[in-house]
């Protein structure tokens, strides 16, 4: 079982923790980079938490106290939310993480009246890239060099919400 809930203020060190640890561990999945957010204020990571639609998961157990993942989503405009910096530790990958965080957003996303959900994913990352369509992800047919590797690209995908 997999508890999945919005962050907030007092979570800061955590997301800070799992934030900088994805940046680490897949520097080429995200549009930022490790050497950028480590340089962040604690005020930052304080307003990050205060926001809305950053989600953090756990999983029941003896490391429950530490995260197992991390999303997050933004009203891109109306009726679209972008989901962004998905993030599941090594430990947590197989468990139904993934699955709990999307999920999450896409709640998120319907509470707000958006019609679609979207998302980039790095063409390197069929992992990744087979979640969100096992999850009814398609194409759009767009394409864009990752933000923080330009050497690298990544491709749109799109969700319709009934």
């Amino acid at each position: 079982m997999v508890l999945v809930r919005e962050t907030v203020p007092d979570d800061w060190q955590a997301l800070r923790d799992i934030r900088l640890e994805a940046l680490r561990d897949a520097p080429a999945a995200f549009g930022s980079t490790y050497a950028e957010e480590v340089q962040r204020s604690d005020d930052h990571w304080h307003n990050r938490t205060a926001r809305g639609g950053t989600f953090l998961a756990f999983i029941p157990g003896p490391s429950a106290s530490a995260p197992a993942g991390l999303i997050g989503g933004y009203q891109e405009d109306p009726v679209t939310v972008e989901l962004v910096s998905m993030y599941v530790r090594p430990r947590a990958r197989g468990h139904g993480v993934g699955e709990a965080l999307v999920a999450a957003v896409i709640d998120w996303a319907r509470k707000r009246d958006a019609t679609a959900v979207r998302l980039w994913v790095t063409e390197t990352n069929p992992h990744a890239r087979a979640l969100y369509e096992r999850l009814g992800f398609t194409l759009t047919g767009e394409r864009q060099p990752v933000p923080s590797d330009p050497g690298l690209s990544e491709v749109a995908m799109s969700r319709t919400l009934p």
